[in-house]
Order: structure tokens, then sequence, then C-alpha cells
């Protein structure tokens, strides 16, 4: 492979850093960049002005790589970006009564739309960062795919399913090909700081893991009163905002049942959560929204593929209709549990990502989807 300038985006986690250090030692031009994507408050402590993937000590972590591996680094300010394509559309889902998936956005709009945009003036070639997922190129079409890693356990090709033709030329994943263990031996033998760090599990933004707390800060006026009723219209209580509420969840309902209940829909117009049994939550069709096909065209016809539904879900077997308007369906050979509004749903055929969309609405049949 031609060396190439590559700007690579340092969270100050393992995964980047090594990642950087993979493109020093195959002879690339790395420039290492962290995104600011929240504004700094004098009066916050650190790790509440920001998540770890974005905090000070993140910055301070992804600097010390970046001096190991004797590379230019850059903190960039992209708040006000983060704000509008991340942020804002994250508070805005709760409020409509879905569950988003900010990590989503982020890549799309921001590490590979405002960063590889920054990355062009610089004169680089590509993005790179620590995801673990593999491009390609396909030699008989010349249109690049996007493959899951080769360690299943860390797959995020579902928060990378938007990315586009142009966007997929750019992108770097230089991890894609190892396991964790093997990431991390790499850091250690280069004697990175990271090497050890743990891996944040929580949202960026809500460091403290509190998103109804931030939510509510945010908006006030999501959180309007309603009814809590079961699955034939009984009330059952009272809650204090759709916007608290996630489907498939069962704690903090405040009901004294005998029976487990989970939410099982929610309707933000009518302010109403509504609960049921474990079964309750099954659904076999669903319909996706702002679908994107990674090689650019939608199939014509209906497409065996295996569907994933949320991060940890496995892909289940199911049959992919397109529907025009951006929107795709769904119809899974089995019920699917806890199948979520603003969740994303990923498609694949073998290990390579067929595209995705956003999860509007699902149901048991099509009837009741239509």
């Amino acid at each position: 492979m031609l060396a190439e300038r590559i700007v690579v985006g340092m969270s100050g986690g393992v995964d980047s850093s090594v990642a950087a250090a993979l493109l020093v030692e195959a002879g690339h031009e790395v420039i290492g960049v962290t995104m600011r994507v929240w504004p700094w408050q004098a009066s916050a402590e650190p790790m509440t002005r920001f998540g770890s993937c974005c905090g000070s000590e993140a910055v301070d972590d992804a600097r010390r790589v970046a001096g190991a591996l004797a590379i230019p680094y850059y903190v960039l300010n992209m708040a006000e970006e983060f704000e509008r394509a991340v942020v804002t559309p994250f508070s805005q889902s709760y409020g409509r009564g879905r569950t988003p998936v900010p990590c989503v956005s982020c890549n799309s709009d921001l590490k590979f739309g405002s960063l590889l945009g920054r990355a062009r003036a610089w004169d680089a070639a590509a993005v790179a960062t620590g995801h673990y997922a593999r491009v390609e190129r396909d030699a008989a079409t010349g249109l690049w795919r996007l493959h899951r890693p080769r360690d299943r356990r860390k797959d995020q090709t579902d928060f990378l399913w938007p990315l586009t033709q142009a966007q997929l030329a750019a992108a770097r994943f230089p991890v894609g090909d190892l396991t964790k263990d093997e990431v991390r031996e790499h850091a250690r033998r280069l004697g990175l700081v990271t090497a050890d760090k743990p891996e944040s599990q929580e949202i960026c933004f809500v460091p403290d893991g509190d998103y109804r707390g931030f939510l509510r800060r945010r908006d006030p006026a999501a959180f309007r009163p309603g009814e809590i009723v079961d699955v034939h219209g009984r009330m059952l209580g009272r809650h204090g905002g759709v916007a608290g509420f996630t489907i498939g969840q069962r704690k903090g309902l405040g009901l004294a049942t005998s029976r487990p209940l989970y939410v099982v829909d929610l309707d933000a117009d009518a302010d109403r959560v509504t609960v049921g049994a474990a079964a309750d939550l099954e659904r076999q069709r669903l319909v996706a929204g702002r679908v994107n096909f990674i090689a650019g065209r939608a199939p014509t016809g209906p497409l065996r593929v295996t569907a994933r539904i949320r991060h940890n879900h496995e892909p289940a077997a199911a049959t992919l209709l397109t529907l025009g308007d951006g929107r795709a369906e769904v119809a899974f050979d089995e019920p699917q549990r806890a199948i979520t509004p603003g969740q994303s749903c990923v498609w694949y055929q073998d290990d390579c990502v067929v595209g995705g969309g956003v999860i509007e609405r699902a149901s048991l049949t099509r009837d009741e989807i239509a």
C-alpha cells in the first residue's frame, strides 16, 4: 500500500491509540486529532463536563500517545457541530418516545463528515478511527464494501451503516483485523499509556449515565405526566414523562404488581406508556426510515438478509423489502424481542453490511404495520 497522510480520530482509548500506532508502523504520515465536542464550563468538574471518550483526561491520554508515536496532535473545537448533529436530535428523539443511537450520527456527520472535510483541507487522503470494522473494495464492481470485524464480540458496523461510498473510500479501520486482546498486546508492546485503560460504556455527553436527568435539564417540557396502561388499555398508574422510558424497560415503572411488567409501547402524542408481559414484547416485522444501502442503490426485490436490531443483538434471519421514500420493511423469520423505535436496524449478507435504517415502528403482522 502506498504511504498516505491520514488523520486519526483519537478518543484517548486503547483502540484509537493502536489504530494510530499501526498506521505509523506501516509508514503513513499520521496526524492525531481529538474532537472537542462539549463546551467547557468554568463551574464544572472535568468528568461532569465530558464523558471519558472526549473529556480532559481523554485529551491528556491522546496527547501522550501522540507524543510516544512522535506524530503531530491537535484538539479541534467541534462543539457546535456536535450539538446540532448529535445532542439535539438525541434529546428530540426521546421526547417523541424513541430511543436513539447517538454514535451513528456522530460517525456519519462528524468523524466521516466534518472531520473528513477538515482532513481534506490538510491534504490528507483518509480518516482513521479505532472502530472494529473492515472496509474493502470489490474488484469486480469498484464499489466499497463494509464488513464485520474479525472480533465479532467487538463488532461496531451497526454504528457505521449510514456511511456513503465516498466516506467509505476515505475510511480506515486499522484494528478491524485484530481481536481486542491483540489490540491491548500491541499497546503494551509499544508502552502506550492506554494499554490497560478500561472501556467506556457510557454516552459520552452524559458522563454520569443519568440520561433522564440530562434530558430533563435540557427540555423540561418533554416530561409531561400521563397514564400507564396495560395492553388492554386499562389504567395501572401514572408516569412523569414518556421521555423517561424505553421499550423493554422493566425497572423504574413505579407499579406495584405481582408479575413482571415491561414497557411494550410509547405514545408521545397521547403521553401514554403501555406495559405488558415479556411475551408482549415479541414483534416479527418492522419499518425503518432514513435507509442507506452501502452499494448506493436499493435492491429491486425482496432480499434475504440477517438483521440486527440493537448493538448486542445477534443478527437474525429476515427478508428485506424496500418501500420507497427512504424506508424499508423487515420481516423476521422468528419474532424478535423489544424492537425499539429510534434504534438502528442493520442488514447483513454473511459478514458484509448491506445497509441499515432507523426503526420507526414494529408489529407482529404486516396488517398491523401497514
